[in-house]
């Protein structure tokens, strides 16, 4: 069969191009399963690469379909550019077409973090690992500074949300307020203010307009919306009642298996709950994981949660799949199946914390998708959104003094001062800031430099 992207193009008049052909699920699968394998670069460069081969060459759907599902996505928690990914397979291929489109943008970076996870607990003590480490923990720690200026830069638009940002830092970094009670604070503060002061909250200008059409899409901006996507009461309870059941059965299974306090339940558990509070990105739950993963359960430390950072910035799929890194860990150290099973117990945590994160993204789309069309851009709905994207530049900013402290002072305050760090976070902050370097160039620079530290300096 003749793929869209086979097709000759006409740049100045792309409305003489004719539609593309329906695409199989077969050709599908296969584009999903390449995606997941090239999606490097975070979000922005995962929705760049779906926007490249969905809307421009292959042109499956049109850039306005494809911006509005994109900003349906960035109004739920959760991963949006996977979301984005689930919510184009489910528009071309019903429900089995979501459910691939969105596990294969997941699958290959949670085979490739295990591996890589076990390379690091057997080997991260040899001399060559730690050097790769020593380069990339301070590129982290500028990876996570640059996170809070650009989100701040698109959300902070007023003095109401850079006090939002001010008062959710002293809230997490002075009296150690949880992750989820900010979160609602904030919602709660974006709710009641919108019916007061409305322009204050309301959202920013989103990802902008569409352009100049690439000729007729499959999924066009008159296509009419297909059967099974348009609302239906019955069936968001069916899915409704799919998904919890699901859940449910998962986490019955594990408390059969591994206790109500065994490693892998309170790992379900845990997993679920920072599933639900992902707004704004991986960078925004990464200090209710850390919270709950180094602090409360102690499934890792804090050193490894910033290694883990560096793993997952390396391998293509959503950032948020660092979490694969610290279940691997946590279920390797608490030995969750055994002594004498201690990959095997690593990775099944890891697939089990990938199922827990992942599973209310599938049920976000496959039940809400007709229904949040319906909602978007009311401003009582996007309101307390704002005002928590506001809120999570102040724990990011929180997470990345963490990172400082434990990059430049690895023994405490009252040990030495790294000045080796100090000079590879100031040098990848610059390259970030100032000369837009990408993530992979920087880690790979950083790394070098770490090695090269480790070999000839004291």
């Amino acid at each position: 069969m003749t793929t869209p992207s086979t097709e000759p193009r006409d740049e100045a008049h792309p409305e003489a191009l004719a539609a593309p052909a329906a695409v199989s699920f077969a050709e599908a699968f296969r584009f999903w399963l390449k995606l997941g394998f090239i999606s490097f670069g975070g979000p922005a460069g995962q929705i760049a690469i779906m926007h490249t081969e969905l809307v421009e060459r292959r042109r499956w759907i049109s850039e306005k379909r494809f911006l509005h599902a994109l900003n349906y996505c960035m109004v739920l928690p959760g991963p949006e550019a996977q979301q984005l990914a689930t919510y184009i397979g489910w528009l071309l291929h019903r429900t089995w077409g979501g459910i691939v489109a969105g596990a294969l943008f997941v699958l290959p970076s949670l085979f490739i973090l295990i591996a890589m996870s076990w390379v690091y607990l057997r080997f991260g003590d040899v001399p060559l690992v730690a050097g790769i480490f020593f380069g990339l923990k301070p590129a982290v720690t500028a990876l996570v500074l640059h996170a809070a200026h650009r989100i701040g830069s698109r959300a902070l638009k007023n003095r109401w949300m850079w006090g939002i940002a001010a008062a959710s830092f002293v809230a997490i970094f002075a009296f150690d307020t949880p992750f989820p009670a900010i979160v609602l604070a904030a919602a709660l503060i974006g709710h009641f203010g919108a019916q007061r002061w409305p322009a204050v909250f309301a959202l920013g200008g989103g990802h902008g307009g569409a352009k100049q059409g690439y000729g007729p899409a499959l999924i066009d901006d008159h296509t009419p919306t297909p059967a099974h996507a348009r609302f239906s009461r019955s069936h968001l309870v069916k899915v409704l009642a799919f998904g919890l059941g699901l859940w449910l059965l998962a986490i019955v299974a594990l408390v059969a298996v591994n206790g109500l306090q065994g490693t892998l339940t309170q790992m379900g558990w845990f997993f679920t709950k920072a599933a639900l509070l992902t707004f704004g990105g991986a960078y925004a739950v990464l200090p209710y994981v850390y919270q709950g993963a180094v602090e409360t359960h102690q499934w890792l430390s804090g050193p490894q949660m910033i290694d883990g950072l560096a793993l997952g910035e390396t391998t293509p799929g959503p950032l948020i799949m660092v979490v694969a890194f610290v279940g691997f860990v946590g279920g390797w150290l608490k030995e969750a199946l055994g002594p004498d099973a201690l990959f095997l117990g690593g990775a099944v945590a890891a697939t089990v914390v990938t199922f827990f994160t992942f599973l209310p993204s599938f049920i976000f789309i496959l039940a809400g998708g007709p229904l949040v069309e319906a909602t978007h851009g009311k401003l009582g709905f996007t309101a307390p959104l704002s005002a928590i994207t506001a809120a999570v530049v102040g724990v990011i900013l929180n997470l990345a003094m963490f990172f400082a402290h434990h990059v430049l002072w690895p023994q405490g305050f009252g040990g030495r001062f790294d000045a080796v760090s100090a000079a590879i976070t100031v040098g990848a902050a610059m390259a970030l800031f100032r000369f837009k370097v990408g993530v992979m160039p920087l880690l790979a620079g950083s790394a070098a430099v770490g090695l090269a530290a480790s070999r000839f300096l004291p």
